[in-house]
């Protein structure tokens, strides 16, 4: 079992910045693919971010988000920049044990409970 707690949310302006952080626990790090997928009101849960020893994200937020990890502090983190109110959304963090990169929803076995980030224009 993998358990993935999600932090950093809140609420800002427009054309701010962000940091998220997922801590991991029950299994060796480094031997996991953490992935970040988010949420809005009334839409389905979309990939966001993906990461093993190289990133993959998805067009929306290439060149915007950044998506690291520690292996040292079991941590990955998502930094988003130039916010916008499309961005509104439960981030939710995931995991599943490392292959190809992948954005497929089903195919990640752990998630966190979310954190929530609000963009205000």
């Amino acid at each position: 079992q993998v358990q993935l707690v999600e932090s950093g949310g809140g609420l800002v302006q427009a054309g701010a910045s962000l940091r998220l952080s997922c801590a991991a626990s029950g299994r060796t790090f480094s031997s996991l693919e953490v992935a970040w997928f988010r949420q809005a009101p009334g839409k389905e849960r979309e990939f966001v971010a993906t990461i093993t020893w190289s990133p993959y994200y998805a067009d929306s937020v290439k060149g915007r988000f950044t998506i690291s990890r520690d292996n040292a502090k079991n941590t990955v983190h998502l930094q988003m920049n130039s916010l916008n109110s499309e961005d509104t959304a439960v981030y939710y963090c995931a995991a599943r044990s490392v292959g190809p990169l992948t954005r497929a929803r089903g195919l990640y076995d752990y998630w966190g409970q979310g954190t929530q980030v609000t963009v205000s224009s």
